[in-house]
């Protein structure tokens, strides 16, 4: 018989380790712990500062932040230390039945330090650590951190990717020696949802025009630039507008790249934004040509508000953004493909409406309804395993 028919739900106290700032990884964390302390689960969020989507008082959570002195002695805060120092007190004074850790570094290394310290006091806690994407693929690849991921996710009692192609990383990356299971990341469908918001839409585009968003930190690996060709494209064919929600490193070259291009009326720097939602609402297709990208979180985003997706296939997009049914992939790079494909899409109405629909079909099969089972039962499987090695 399956771990789920055998499953029943029982209350936790669960520690979580995140980011607490505009990324997936922190975003994923956060929302699932929203949705465990909803359903009765004891959750305990450790970090630096408080997690930006955790803006509010909810029932059965509690924050501790992680606090640590800089010492003329030290160049550089010693963050890793004070992790694992403030995970175990949160362990020992609230009695935590497992400790779950999003993104690698340097929160898998300071999780084992910490059940290290607690096993020498005879307190016995599992940590399951979730690899989100560039944890393996960017930083965790590099000399300097390699061996200290290594021989975290082979020293955490579970491990996690957020899809099939990050798992084929790790494996590939790594000397792996643990079994990593594939929970893909989520949707709540009570939040993204397509919404009526003409006089938005109106304010944006008055005469009607299509609007194109994409929404990203702005790092390099998005490719925004691909974005802004993409579009370029576009609105040499057709009138259209495109919104650029978020912040970040490469903000200030794609503004010059508007500027050279002499697209600028078209195109709207939105920064970051809470209420992605309403904005993916007004959208009619949603570009993301990213050269590395574990899961599609945005684009999974867009899909759940009816929005088709005109994206790369690298990493793990094509488990999300299925080709010539909720969108279409390009190989990264390609703009010319990728604004081929935006205007078919934008000058065919019944294949765009196909699309839409198909896309909030496809984001269902994530909803978070679906998910949060999968960690509960997670959890429960590593806690009884670590039971049983006592």
């Amino acid at each position: 018989m399956t771990l789920e028919a055998n499953f029943k739900r029982q209350s936790m106290k669960i520690g979580i380790v995140c980011y607490p700032t505009y990324g997936g990884s922190g975003v994923v964390a956060t929302e699932l712990g929203k949705a465990l302390a909803r359903v009765g689960h004891e959750v305990h969020f450790i970090s630096y500062k408080q997690p930006f989507r955790l803006s509010s008082f909810e029932q059965n959570i509690t924050f501790h932040e992680v606090s640590f002195t800089n010492y003329p002695l030290f160049e550089f805060p010693p963050y890793e230390t004070a992790l694992a120092s403030k995970l175990v007190d949160a362990v020992k004074y609230n009695n935590l039945d497992i400790i779950h850790v999003h993104y690698a570094i340097p929160h898998a290394s300071a999780a084992y330090l910490a059940k290290q310290i607690l096993q020498a006091q005879g307190i016995y806690v599992p940590v399951v650590t979730t690899l989100h994407g560039t944890d393996i693929t960017l930083v965790g690849k590099d000399v300097t951190y390699e061996p200290v991921v290594n021989f975290s996710i082979n020293n955490s009692d579970g491990v996690t990717a957020v899809s099939e192609s990050l798992k084929q990383d790790t494996l590939d990356y790594f000397d792996i020696n643990t079994e990593i299971e594939v929970i893909p990341n989520f949707i709540d469908l009570n939040i993204f949802q397509e919404s009526n918001k003409v006089h938005f839409k109106t304010a944006i585009a008055p005469d009607g025009e299509p609007i194109l968003i994409h929404i990203s930190n702005f790092r390099k690996v998005k490719r925004v630039h691909d974005v802004i060709d993409t579009f370029r494209q576009v609105v040499s064919r057709i009138p259209a507008k495109l919104l650029l929600v978020g912040d970040g490193p490469e903000r200030k070259k794609a503004e010059q790249q508007c500027r050279d291009l002499g697209i600028c009326n078209d195109i709207r720097f939105l920064g970051k934004q809470q209420a992605v939602n309403e904005l993916l609402s007004v959208s009619d297709l949603f570009l993301l040509p990213s050269e590395s990208e574990s899961f599609g979180l945005a684009a999974l985003e867009a899909m759940a508000c009816g929005v088709p997706v005109i994206s790369s296939n690298a990493g793990g997009i094509p488990e999300v953004n299925a080709h010539n049914d909720t969108g279409f992939l390009a190989d990264v790079g390609n703009t010319a493909q990728m604004a081929q494909y935006a205007y078919l899409l934008l000058t065919d109405k019944e294949k765009h409406n196909t699309f839409k629909q198909n896309a909030l079909d496809q984001a269902k099969r994530f909803d978070l309804q679906r998910i949060m089972p999968k960690y509960e039962k997670y959890y429960q499987k590593i806690i009884d395993k670590c039971k049983a090695l006592i």
